[in-house]
């Protein structure tokens, strides 16, 4: 498989591309600054360099052209103000996800954040980026072009992964080190069984594999 991941040098993208490489997939990761490129390639993915804040649906689509699934890893990261919580986290998300129509790959899985949701209430930072993964999330999920999955993990840690999950439509709250948010990310871009899902992820007792082949049944 090709698999195109925005946010290409995120902790968690980086983490995803090695995994990927290492089964055999071929991999492209977004990044916006050239100098981040040697990570990537030190991952086994091929880097593409093209800012999600200015790049127009037929610049990302020309990107995402024979890929067989598309991820979207992006984010604004902690530390940035509202306004790029509205151009990157809703933004970039939606350019993404309507450059992958303009494409032909069908298959497309978000990275969101627990608690997403367009109505959020609140007035703090967070709850700003809470709002834009939520309107995110409703605009794909409204796209019927798209074999869409959104994932939305709990707090998250650099704790090595232990490959034991709660993969949910609800799990409530909980944390998961980013080492397993990747490996369920890896076993989701295959299973398109999956798509029109929302899924929450904490730390659990179940073994990747078979969080995600449950989830993908019911």
């Amino acid at each position: 498989m090709r698999i195109v991941i925005a946010g290409g040098h995120g902790q968690i993208a980086l983490r995803l591309e090695r995994l990927l490489a290492a089964r055999g997939d071929e991999v492209a990761g977004i990044i916006r600054r050239p100098e981040q490129g040697d990570d990537l390639r030190e991952a086994g993915a091929e880097p593409v360099v093209l800012d999600l804040e200015s790049a127009s649906v037929e610049e990302v689509a020309e990107k995402l052209r024979g890929a067989d699934a598309a991820v979207f890893a992006a984010g604004a990261g902690p530390g940035s103000d509202a306004a790029r919580k509205d151009t990157v986290d809703k933004g970039a998300a939606v350019l993404f996800a309507d450059a992958a129509v303009k494409a032909g790959v069908r298959r497309h899985v978000v990275v969101s954040s627990m608690g997403a949701d367009p109505a959020h209430q609140g007035d703090g930072i967070f709850d700003v980026y809470l709002r834009a993964k939520g309107a995110a999330d409703a605009y794909v999920q409204g796209l019927n072009a798209l074999d869409s999955t959104i994932l939305r993990p709990g707090a998250l840690t650099n704790d090595a992964g232990t490959g034991l999950v709660r993969l949910e439509a609800r799990t409530g709250r909980g944390s998961v080190p980013r080492d397993d948010v990747a490996a369920v990310l890896a076993e989701l871009v295959d299973s398109v069984a999956t798509a029109g899902l929302i899924l929450e992820l904490v730390s659990g007792s179940t073994p990747v594999s078979v969080a995600v082949k449950s989830v993908a049944g019911n």
